[in-house]
């Protein structure tokens, strides 16, 4: 049995209506050769039949019917074997001359071409054996009549071996098609399996891989060199943009840091009432913009793809427990619940600090904005795919908000009155990327309701090292 992907392939399938048009191609020519070669066989039968009837009506104009039974019966004499087929007789059907015992049934006094079928022997049971002939009959003076024909077993035999030929040259021309196009859409399939290889731990992070040329000089070793060429670049713009960010987070984090440190020693001090709230107002807004660049670094780095060679096995039930046991004495500030369902437990593949912080800025969101005294509901399901559900009785998301919603310093309090940047959703979408999971944010009900569901490991499986795989069994 064919393997699916290779049914599947483009070039397979290409060689198959290549291989289609050809046949059809190959009928139309070998049908032309059939027919025409049959056709030059009947006309030579034909044209010998009609050069020995103008001979024989020759004789019987010079030397009337007597000549005429002469002539008939040294022909057939000439020619026992009956490749020539002649008969004479008279008006009461009385053989005069000739090589067949009787006149053909059915044939009238026309002088058309007919089929009919002529006695050769007895096979070995004893049972008569027939050829296949073509002859004409003349009506002659005194109502005698003539036969004049051939035996066309020799040519029809010809033109079965010709049409079995044609058959068997075509049967051979399909195998070899289909078995060239199986060879063909292999060796296709392996050059593309080798750069899809390529590609998916690429996109796993891996920026040293490169495309392999196999020297032909084709278009798939003209396609790697050029894909190497572009992967150089990548690289060498995503280390300047990793350098770029690491001096950034030196250059600016550090000073913040230290900034904040610097009001907080301030704070010890006698300090005015008016002077130390302006100090702790400027301490929170220091920590508010740390809290903003370290999200737009996560964000980043989870947009840049590079966090994927970091992917491993993980827990989802582990991670929840952990994000959820941290933000319960925060929901309690607010009489808030934070409860975590977990029946069973589920494996993913990926980066487990970001999926956790992923799911810390859900729980944030849900005790941000929840109601007072409510709840927030995590829950770890595991059909029909893993899948972290987050669930609050808040007021919610309009369903015309919720795509604007994930973008980048979006926030959907007119009055800015809660605390936060507008990253956090931002931030979830981009985690939800970078693991090819399906974010979706729906109404609770009241509330809302918010679920990252990520692949499956079969999915996932397709582009794990053998040692991965291995490794999760």
């Amino acid at each position: 049995m064919l393997p699916t992907k290779l049914l599947k392939a483009s070039t397979f399938r290409l060689t198959l209506a290549y291989l289609a048009l050809f046949c059809i191609s190959a009928g139309v020519l070998f049908g032309f050769v059939y027919v025409a070669s049959s056709t030059n066989m009947e006309r030579q039968t034909e044209e010998t039949i009609t050069a020995e009837i103008n001979g024989i009506l020759d004789q019987y104009r010079l030397r009337g019917l007597g000549g005429l039974r002469n002539t008939i019966a040294a022909r057939a004499a000439a020619k026992p074997d009956r490749a020539s087929i002649y008969l004479l007789v008279d008006r009461t059907d009385r053989i005069m001359a000739g090589n067949i015992d009787r006149w053909p049934e059915g044939q009238d006094k026309d002088e058309s071409y007919f089929h009919f079928l002529i006695e050769t022997g007895e096979d070995g049971d004893g049972e008569p054996t027939f050829h296949r002939a073509i002859a004409r009959g003349f009506l002659l003076q005194n109502n005698a009549r003539l036969l004049v024909g051939r035996d066309i077993e020799e040519r029809l035999a010809s033109q079965a071996a010709l049409l079995n030929t044609l058959l068997i040259g075509g049967g051979i021309m399909i195998v070899l098609g289909v078995a060239g196009g199986l060879v063909m859409s292999r060796w296709m399939l392996g050059r593309l399996d080798d750069v899809n290889r390529a590609t998916t731990r690429i996109m796993m992070g891996d920026l040293t891989q490169r495309f392999v040329a196999k020297g032909s000089g084709d278009e798939f070793d003209e396609l790697a060199r050029n894909l190497n060429r572009m992967l150089d670049r990548i690289e060498r713009l995503l280390a300047g943009m990793r350098q770029v960010t690491d001096n950034v987070a030196h250059d600016l984090r550090t000073p913040l840091n230290r900034l904040r440190s610097r009001i907080e020693v301030a704070l010890m001090d006698e300090q005015s009432d008016e002077s130390r709230e302006l100090l702790e107002a400027t301490v929170r807004d220091a920590d508010s913009l740390i809290q903003t660049f370290n999200a737009i670094l996560s964000i980043a780095r989870a947009e840049s793809g590079e966090q994927q060679a970091e992917f491993e096995p993980f827990s989802l039930r582990e991670m929840a427990q952990d994000v959820t046991e941290l933000y319960e004495p925060l929901g309690e500030e607010r009489s808030i619940t934070v409860h975590l369902r977990a029946q069973a437990d589920a494996v993913v593949v990926g980066n487990r600090h970001l999926v956790a912080q992923a799911l810390a800025n859900l729980v944030d969101n849900a005790i941000k904005y929840g109601a007072e005294g409510g709840h927030v509901l995590v829950e770890v399901r595991t059909r029909p795919v893993p899948m972290l559900v987050v669930t609050d009785d808040g007021p919610g998301i309009p369903a015309e908000m919720r795509e604007r919603a994930l973008e980048r310093f979006v926030r959907l309090d007119p009055e800015r009155s809660t605390p936060g940047n507008g990253l956090g959703l931002s931030l979830v979408a981009a985690v939800a990327r970078l693991h090819e999971a399906r974010l979706q944010l729906e109404d609770a009900k009241p509330g809302l309701r918010v679920s990252i569901a990520f692949p499956s490991l079969p999915e996932r499986g397709a582009q794990l090292t053998r040692q991965e795989v291995r490794s999760l069994a």
